[in-house]
């Protein structure tokens, strides 16, 4: 699957819209979301942006934004990479987001590095944890 397939997918099911549901917001066809979602190599980048603007963002020249609720739903408490902007890499497992009470948002990360997971599985111990800010990732993938 291709990063713009698998951003569509997840904003639609964010979004609790079926495939057809989603064409027809979009003003797309059910095969073209079918495609999209499947990560099809060649299709209209029109539709593209057509599907896109339904979720607030368009087809740019810009740096990747990694969702933190991709990351909540799909990387949490799995063995991780966590590149940072610096290019330093972490290795270990996120184990709990950190929300800001005022605007509610995700904006860190509980990290339980690899060296320290066997001590913590035995003994949860916060000083065996790390807090990753959620703006210092450049990329999060399993292990």
């Amino acid at each position: 699957m291709s990063k713009i397939s698998d951003f569509v997918k997840y904003q639609r099911k964010k979004l609790n819209l079926t495939q057809e549901e989603l064409a027809g917001k979009a003003g797309v066809g059910i095969r073209f979301v079918r495609e999209l979602e499947s990560g099809k190599e060649t299709i209209q980048l029109d539709k593209v942006d057509q599907v896109l603007a339904l979720f607030g963002f368009s087809v740019t020249p810009d740096n990747q934004h990694l969702d933190p609720y991709y990351v909540r739903w799909n990387l949490f408490n799995i063995a991780v990479k966590i590149t940072l902007i610096d290019k330093s890499e972490k290795y270990g497992i996120i184990i709990q987001e950190i929300i800001t009470p005022v605007e509610n948002k995700i904006t860190a990360w509980k990290f339980v590095p690899n060296n320290h997971a066997i001590q913590y599985q035995q003994k949860p111990d916060d000083s065996l944890t790390e807090i990753i800010q959620h703006a210092s990732i450049r990329q999060i993938v399993p292990q």
